[in-house]
């Protein structure tokens, strides 16, 4: 297959590229931008006194030594966990910042700007949350502070708001309506599969496995003028699917991998 420079799509590392390093570490992020990736996928979650922490369980278990849920500590409860040896790919480069401590977005934000290199930012909200509509504020709030919530095309660093929720997205198109934003899709709910977008969407975002079991939606959202980021391509065959639906955007786990095989083609 022949990819050519106007078809290419973005590469985008998911949680920093997740196969490779512990996720949501600062390091992974350092490690994504290093192997050229066109943007980085980060997940959000308000700690209970209010910070925005890229962390994407609701648990502490999976990711990190402590238990209990991301909502419920402070940001300096959350400071003191280790959040990167439970990976296999954990010590890795000596060189690389910060590969267990937890990451807050505000960090992530600034290392993308002192990056000097262009950058997409996907930043997606998780729901549901006993927080709500604050975490939407909160992250308006935050990019407003670092000049990011009304993109500018000569902006090196441009943001993405993506959710599963729709409801999200409404708000985040009611506080800053020129921001992107993309509409998670595990399961294809009515109306969707016809190219209609919620309210507040432009992006579509299906896995790559609703995009093997409804070919047609792809389709669809072209008709309607919806660009296409597709999650979580991972394998040879996932790839091999992205790109003979001429998706817009491409996460993944294996970013490395993936910008390897698009320079093969």
């Amino acid at each position: 297959m022949n990819i050519s420079d106007d078809h290419r799509p973005l590469v985008f590392a998911h949680r920093g590229g997740a196969a490779e390093l512990p996720e949501h570490t600062l390091g992974a992020y350092m490690r994504a931008l290093e192997a050229g990736v066109d943007g980085l996928e980060c997940d959000v979650r308000l700690t209970r006194d209010g910070h925005l922490v890229c962390v994407h369980d609701r648990r502490l278990n999976r990711t990190s030594n402590g238990k209990g849920l991301v909502s419920r500590r402070t940001l300096a409860e959350l400071d003191q966990l280790d959040y990167g040896s439970w990976h296999p790919g954990y010590p890795a480069d000596e060189e690389l910042p910060e590969l267990s401590r937890l990451l807050t977005l505000e960090r992530l934000l600034g290392a993308v700007r002192e990056s000097g290199r262009r950058v997409r930012l996907l930043i997606e909200t998780k729901h549901p949350s006993r927080y709500g509509a604050e975490v939407e504020r909160r992250l308006i709030q935050m990019l407003r502070r670092f000049g990011l919530a009304d993109p500018k095309p000569d902006d090196p660093v441009q943001v993405t708001v993506m959710s599963f929720a729709a409801l999200a997205l409404r708000r985040v198109r009611a506080q800053a309506p020129s921001l992107p934003t993309v509409y998670l899709l595990e399961l294809v709910p009515p109306g969707v599969g016809k190219g209609k977008l919620p309210f507040g969407a432009r992006i579509a975002g299906p896995g790559v496995d609703l995009l093997r079991n409804r070919p047609s939606l792809l389709p669809a959202m072209r008709a309607a003028g919806h660009q296409t980021y597709v999650w979580t391509v991972n394998e040879p065959h996932d790839l091999e699917l992205v790109l003979q639906h001429r998706v817009d955007g491409v996460i993944s786990d294996r970013p490395a991998f993936v910008l390897d095989r698009l320079q093969q083609m």
